[in-house]
């Protein structure tokens, strides 16, 4: 299980999320991408709450690097507000729509076909913004994505990120019985595995906030804020059970 290509099989599965009308595929609309130049805008890391305002400051001219990011939800909204956008998704399709998007309102954004859990293919000091929504759960070391992130990341830039912290790989589908002991990794657990193709879940990982946050402030970041959000639907969101951190951090 530890060769498997991982990678490979969440872009195809990701891929296949959208034909079916996954919520994190579907671009934003010609009336909304005019309400953001109008600023008017929202723009989320987590499923339910929206980034403070405060959290961006002025987008006007800043370098954005949307990581695993595509969509065509979050890197409109930066271009609308003023920023200059590159986007890193290893799903074809999330960069489909990027591309849509942009052809749609007519301007330009760099698109990267690229996996984030290898070295990122940018010279070092060169985004002044890093958005990050949920999706390091596909990868199984975090860490160095966030050295990465440094490293890329010009001197007081912002990295925002969006954290499942595990929760949500603890219960079963109905999300009533605690099913499974953390961490969850199908590469090293035959049962964690069955688990994700019994329910075209890829290849998911569980990481703790030691991983993720702690693994900022390793990377040599400095934490400024952080919110926690729910899963937006299902049994621990009725119960108000966060299963998401959103941190911003500035190096």
């Amino acid at each position: 299980m530890e060769n498997m290509d991982y990678t490979k099989i969440n872009a195809q599965t990701i891929d296949s999320w959208i034909e079916d009308g996954w919520m994190w595929g579907k671009p934003i609309s010609h009336e909304e991408f005019v309400r953001t130049q109008n600023g008017d805008y929202a723009i989320k890391l987590t499923p339910t709450k929206n980034v403070p305002k405060d959290w961006l400051g002025n987008l006007s001219g800043k370098k954005v690097l949307g990581l695993a990011c595509g969509g065509g939800q979050q890197m409109p909204v930066f271009t609308a507000a003023g920023a200059e956008c590159t986007v890193l998704d290893y799903s074809e399709k999330q960069l489909e729509a990027e591309r849509m998007v942009a052809k749609r309102e007519g301007y330009r954004i760099n698109i990267i076909h690229a996996d984030m859990a290898k070295p990122l293919p940018f010279e070092a000091n060169c985004f002044d913004i890093i958005f990050h929504p949920v999706s390091n759960c596909y990868v199984e070391e975090v860490r160095p994505i966030w050295h990465e992130c440094y490293r890329v990341l010009r001197k007081g830039g912002i990295l925002m990120s969006g954290l499942d912290i595990g929760i949500n790989y603890i219960f079963d589908l109905g999300e009533r019985v605690l099913t499974n002991t953390l961490p969850f990794n199908p590469l090293k657990n035959e049962e964690h595995l069955r688990q994700m193709q019994e329910s075209n879940g890829g290849i998911q990982f569980s990481h703790t906030i030691e991983e993720q946050i702690n693994g900022q402030l390793e990377a040599g970041f400095t934490l400024t804020n952080l919110y926690d959000d729910t899963n937006g639907f299902g049994n621990l969101h009725e119960h108000n059970v966060a299963s998401y951190v959103a941190t911003r951090c500035v190096k």
